[in-house]
């Protein structure tokens, strides 16, 4: 893919910014999430979402397995998680979870955009040894099976602790 290139999916979650945040935002779970992710874990001395955090992404897409290097860019609770992958010591993708209420829901904008083109030879990994012939469609395609995991998981953690929000409205 070439520098530029952006995908967006959305999705609405009935669970307030702050849970969704603390759901996108712990990189060790974005496993439970992502349909490419195997595992996530803070490196360094982060230990959680703060600028300049850094985490190791270990992905998997049939036989082929990866290991990426990330940092977080923008950690903003209840409003936006932002991190890059990098790719020998350069930004390539900016992922992006924005937040914004919706009455007593949250809607989830993910996007991504390539931050600089990705080496020809990677194209040629994708297509040939994982068969992926469209790497943008594919990426929105797991960006709505995230999104989907991560409703699941919001909307079964606000039911077990619903926000003051709602409980002081049944009052």
């Amino acid at each position: 893919m070439k520098s530029g290139t952006r995908g967006e999916v959305k999705i609405s979650i009935a669970a307030s910014p702050e849970v969704v945040y603390g759901l996108v935002s712990d990189a060790p779970r974005m496993a439970e999430w992502s349909p490419e992710c195997r595992a996530c874990r803070w490196v360094g001395d982060a230990t959680g979402p703060e600028v300049g955090a850094r985490f190791a992404g270990t992905n998997r897409r049939g036989l082929v397995r990866w290991t990426t290097q990330l940092e977080v860019l923008t950690a903003q609770p209840g409003r936006e998680f932002v991190f890059a992958t990098y790719f020998k010591d350069r930004q390539e993708t900016i992922w992006t979870y924005r937040l914004e209420p919706l009455g007593d829901a949250t809607v989830v904008t993910e996007s991504f955009e390539m931050a600089t083109d990705l080496p020809r030879y990677v194209a040629l990994i994708e297509r040939w040894a994982i068969g992926i012939k469209d790497r943008k469609a594919d990426l929105e395609a797991g960006m709505r099976e995230t999104l989907q995991r991560l409703k699941q998981a919001a909307e079964a953690a606000a039911i077990a602790a619903p926000s003051t929000h709602s409980r002081e409205a049944d009052r």
